[in-house]
C-alpha cells in the first residue's frame, strides 16, 4: 500500500516539475515586457551591453546576431509547440492509466530533460558567439555589471525573504 501511495505521489509530481522546469527553461516566468519580473534579475544582459561603449560595428554584429538567433528560433517554434503537447498528453495518459507504468516514465522524463539540454546548449553557444564581439577591456565590464547585479539580487532576495518572514 505504501508503494502506491509513492509511487501515485511521483507519478502526480514528476510531470508538474518537469512541466515546470520546462516552461521556466523554455522562458517562462517572464512579463509581458520580455525581461524578469520586478526585481530585473534575469539573464538578459541587453541592458549592460549599452554601457560597454560598443562601435557601431560591434553594434552592427550583434543586431545580426540576435536576428538570426530570433529566425532560427521562430523556425523551430511550430515544432517545438507540437512536441510540447504530444508530451503533456503522453504525460496525461501515464497519470491517468490504470497501472503506473515507470520504464515509460523515465523514458519521457528523459527525453523531457534531453530536449532541455539541447536548448541550453543552444543558448549558451548563441550567448558565447556574441561574447567573441567584445573586446577583452568590454567582456571585463561585463563581468564586473554582472556581478553588481548579482549583489544587488541578492540584496532583493534577502529582503523579501525578511518581508515573508515578518509577515
Amino acid at each position: 500500500m505504501m508503494t502506491f501511495k509513492k509511487t501515485m505521489a511521483l507519478a502526480i509530481a514528476l510531470p508538474l516539475a518537469l512541466g515546470s522546469a520546462s516552461a521556466l527553461a523554455y522562458g517562462g516566468g517572464k512579463h509581458h515586457n520580455g525581461h524578469g519580473g520586478k526585481g530585473g534579475c534575469g539573464m538578459d544582459d541587453s541592458r549592460m551591453f549599452r554601457q560597454l561603449d560598443l562601435t557601431d560595428a560591434q553594434q552592427a554584429e550583434l543586431k545580426e546576431l540576435r536576428q538570426a538567433n530570433k529566425e532560427n528560433m521562430r523556425g523551430k517554434m511550430g515544432e517545438r509547440h507540437a512536441e510540447m503537447q504530444a508530451q503533456h498528453q503522453k504525460m496525461q495518459q501515464l497519470v491517468l492509466s490504470e497501472d503506473f507504468n515507470e520504464a515509460e516514465v523515465r523514458a519521457l522524463a528523459e527525453e523531457m530533460s534531453q530536449q532541455q539540454v539541447e536548448r541550453r546548449v543552444s543558448m549558451l553557444k548563441q550567448r558565447h558567439e556574441m561574447m567573441q564581439v567584445l573586446t577583452a577591456e568590454q567582456k571585463t565590464k561585463l563581468q564586473e555589471l554582472q556581478a553588481e547585479r548579482a549583489q544587488k539580487c541578492q540584496a532583493k532576495m534577502e529582503q523579501r525573504m525578511e518581508r515573508k518572514q515578518s509577515n
